[in-house]
């Protein structure tokens, strides 16, 4: 079975006001991303948000602006996509959505096997997720219209690092 990951589509990564807005690059990603999720819904496959959700002293925070703080408005889903009743949120305070949550746990008892990854950053979270999804020995595909990044060089970079180290499709 297959599912999808709908990483970090957030208000703090795209909403204009976010602390740490990815801007026009994530705001061009909703449309392709509702899309998606209307697909993986239609089939009766898992739809994932996977949401940034730190502390307020999170040490992340000595690297980047503090952002997506638990409870408040930043780390909430945006207004554009709808979280249904059936769709699984995984709250995590690290760049891999599996690093300390349940997420490989629920995709297990799904019985789930290939990952489909949307969101933000290319960089940052979507890459280290599919870097450990491939370590868990998921196949894992990548929208690349459905990924986007503050840096442009860097959303590259990692498409081609999870394609040509991490085995990844692209598609």
């Amino acid at each position: 079975m297959k599912a999808l990951l709908v990483i970090d589509m957030l208000k703090d990564f795209i909403d204009d006001d976010g602390v740490l807005t990815t801007g026009e690059a994530g705001k061009g990603l909703i449309g392709f991303i509702k899309e998606k999720i209307d697909e993986f819904r239609a089939q009766g496959d898992p739809v994932v948000f996977v949401c940034d959700n730190h502390e307020p002293d999170d040490k992340e925070f000595a690297m980047f602006t503090p952002h997506c703080i638990a409870g408040t408005p930043g780390s909430q889903v945006i207004d554009e996509l709808e979280v249904r009743s059936g769709d699984k949120i995984i709250k995590k305070r690290r760049y891999s959505a599996f690093f300390g949550t349940d997420l490989d746990l629920y995709l297990r008892e799904k019985v789930v096997d290939e990952l489909y990854l949307v969101g933000v950053c290319t960089n940052i979270c979507v890459l280290y997720t599919a870097a450990d999804a491939r370590n868990l020995n998921y196949t894992v595909n990548i929208y690349e219209n459905g990924v986007a990044s503050f840096d442009e060089e860097a959303h590259r970079f990692a498409l081609k690092e999870a394609k040509n180290t991490l085995g990844c499709r692209i598609l």
